[in-house]
């Protein structure tokens, strides 16, 4: 078995920036593809990154987040990252790493294709 840790999460102003990261332990993740989503109060769990296994390869965004966040993974320390810039408050929400075991340089987008699941971090972005 496997366990995801996410950190990173915090309050923020407007315009800051903050970078997550998923911790992953009890296995080896680094031919698992990693996935990113979020969920705000009273919405459904949205995807918002997706990085597929092999490292350097393929990435994924969703459009409301392209271009501000950055997804990356460090197989050597069985971390994978989401460094946040220019973060709006429809950006708060609680975030969650996911992982599943990979398929050469696909990207997972949909909350049903990931079996591990971290606890997730809380992200407030402030007016």
């Amino acid at each position: 078995q496997g366990q995801l840790v996410e950190s990173g999460g915090g309050l923020v102003q407007a315009g800051g920036s903050l970078r997550l990261s998923c911790a992953a332990s009890g296995r080896t993740f680094s031919n698992f593809a990693v996935g990113w989503f979020r969920q705000a109060p009273g919405k459904e769990r949205e995807f918002v990154a997706g990085i597929s296994w092999r490292v350097g390869s393929t990435k994924y965004y969703a459009d409301s987040v392209k271009g501000r966040f950055t997804i990356s993974r460090d197989n050597a320390k069985n971390m994978v990252y989401l460094q946040m810039n220019s973060l709006q408050p429809e950006d708060t929400a609680v975030y969650y790493c996911a992982a599943r075991p990979g398929s050469g340089s696909y990207v997972y987008r949909t909350r049903p294709d990931y079996s591990y699941w971290g606890q997730g971090t809380p992200v407030t972005v402030s007016p």
